[in-house]
């Protein structure tokens, strides 16, 4: 064979193998509304950047007629490509090759490209499509779960890792996305479930449907299992883009760093946000606009646990990782789910040498009985357990209430926070003013003439003698009490010279957090 022939079989080869389910398949695809796996690949990476490899991979069955089936690229798509100007490695699950089952040379596909990544340090983005484990090939399939789970694993921490639901996720397959980093969700496209309807149904008698077992709203709003929830699939890409933006590429970088912009105080003025009435509401989000660069906010897992806000933005320039309380929502209390999303995301940026700026207002944690046999002791140490191992620079605000177990967890300097500042009128106490008060003067209001007025006197008593930032300040675990207009420059400045903070550590192989 000559080499124009080689050649022109080469093209032959690459065209019948990029044709994936053929065309019947592909107009099913998209009649439902979903690009093809090349087509999403290709719009989420810079143009003409994606580099594809082993295309020619052929599955590994042999049972049930499986070798005489052609599956183009064994139902996955896998190379490299750049983002942003930073190189990635990235897989998409083809649905409409076999339903994008996952068999051994499937797995082995998106094993080799997560090698890949873990060795040159790049970020990974997955993206999940596919029926679930090839039945046909059995354990082995099993085997190839378990072959992207232990990687999975391996680079947490290591590199950033992206999952992308943009079809059916179920059984095995959503422990994958579940060890990853971050989790995208699409509106009536992504389903995730351990067991299906039918199984549901078969065991336990109830009806329900995929969306709602499974579906991206569910994901977003209550299991907490998806970190960013978009209307269609070129929203969530643009969401990628733009959280790619914000953090490093391995954990032995930093993240890009931009100019330094004010932020648009003419929107966000900080001195009107904050209500005079301690009691009264207000959003923390305008806060954080109100100091951060250009009062952009990237908000993360926002209809999840809203009493705790989480998510990324720029002090000077640098990225930093911002944990609130919603005053807005609940009162900002914490709670079990609260405390789990705020722990992961202390975690995710210590991991990638992100430095965490806490905004405290809070009366503590959510009592009750539901919440007590739920486990809010143990999910409530998580909080504690992130903040006191993280070592990057850790710089908090008090902002009006901070009361309890709920002040101490909020990165206070007993867990090692580099710099903690207060409002003015920041309150710091075991309890609230009203509790406090019925307790300590207990047999004073009882036996007096006036109980309600006696009440009165004692709270504000305690208010003067405690619910101020002075105390606190006294003792030194306030660094600095400083007007709410200077927040922004105090973090700053506070970055600037924490930004070579070194911690040393007693050597362990590692702790062992409360699970």
């Amino acid at each position: 064979m000559t080499l124009k022939q080689k050649t022109t079989d080469l093209k032959k080869r690459m065209r019948d193998a990029l044709k994936g389910g053929g065309s019947k398949a592909i107009e099913k695809q998209k009649a439902t509304g979903k690009m093809t796996a090349r087509e999403r690949i290709i719009a989420i990476l810079d143009p003409k950047t994606f580099h594809e490899y082993d295309l020619f991979v052929k599955h590994a069955g042999k049972d049930f007629d499986m070798d005489k089936k052609y599956l183009p690229g064994d139902g996955v798509i896998t190379g490299t490509g750049i983002l942003s100007g930073h190189p990635v490695c990235i897989y998409a699950q083809d649905f409409t090759v076999a339903g994008g089952s996952l068999g051994w040379m499937h797995a082995k596909k998106i094993t080799k490209i997560m090698d890949h990544a873990l060795k040159l340090k790049v970020p990974l983005i997955g993206i999940n499509d596919s029926g679930g484990a090839r039945i046909q090939e059995g354990v082995n399939a099993l085997a190839g779960y378990g072959e992207i789970f232990y990687r999975n694993t391996q680079a947490s921490g290591v590199i950033p890792q992206i999952s992308v639901i943009l079809g059916p996720c179920a059984g095995g397959a959503v422990y994958s996305p579940a060890l990853t980093d971050f989790v995208f969700v699409v509106d009536k496209v992504s389903k995730m479930f351990i067991t299906g309807p039918e199984v549901v149904k078969t065991v336990l008698g109830e009806e329900v449907s995929m969306e709602e077992l499974g579906g991206a709203r569910v994901h977003a709003e209550i299991t907490g299992n998806a970190h960013f929830f978009a209307e269609s699939e070129d929203e969530c890409f643009d969401q990628i883009k733009h959280l790619i933006s914000f953090i490093p590429w391995n954990n032995e970088k930093k993240a890009d760093s931009f100019p330094s912009k004010p932020p648009k105080t003419r929107v966000f003025k900080i001195d009107n946000i904050i209500p005079t009435d301690t009691r009264q509401p207000y959003d923390v989000c305008d806060i954080i606009k109100a100091i951060c660069d250009d009062s952009e906010f990237f908000e993360i897992q926002k209809h999840f646990a809203a009493n705790i806000v989480i998510g990324f933005a720029r002090l000077g320039g640098q990225t930093v990782g911002f944990v609130a309380n919603q005053p807005k929502v609940m009162a900002g209390v914490l709670d079990i789910d609260s405390s789990d999303k705020a722990a992961r995301f202390v975690r995710y940026c210590d991991a990638f040498n992100i430095p965490l700026v806490t905004l405290v207002d809070l009366p503590g944690y959510l009592p009750g009985i539901e919440q007590e046999h739920a486990g809010v002791i143990r999910h409530g140490a998580k909080v504690l357990y992130a903040y006191s191992e993280a070592t990057v620079p850790k710089i908090t605000v008090i902002l009006r209430k901070a009361y309890g177990g709920g002040y101490i967890a909020m990165c206070s300097h007993h867990l090692k926070a580099d710099f903690v500042f207060a409002w003015p009128y920041a309150e710091i106490a075991v309890m609230g003013p009203d509790g406090a008060a019925n307790i300590i003067f207990k047999n004073e209001i009882k036996n007096a003439e006036n109980p309600d007025e006696m009440r009165k006197q004692k709270i504000k008593e305690y208010k003067k003698k405690f619910a101020n930032p002075y105390v606190a300040a006294a003792y030194g675990y306030i660094d600095a009490v400083i007007e709410p207009n200077e927040t922004r420059h105090f973090l700053i400045h506070a970055l600037e010279i924490s930004n070579h903070k070194t911690e040393i550590r007693i050597k362990k192989k590692h702790g062992i957090p409360p699970f």
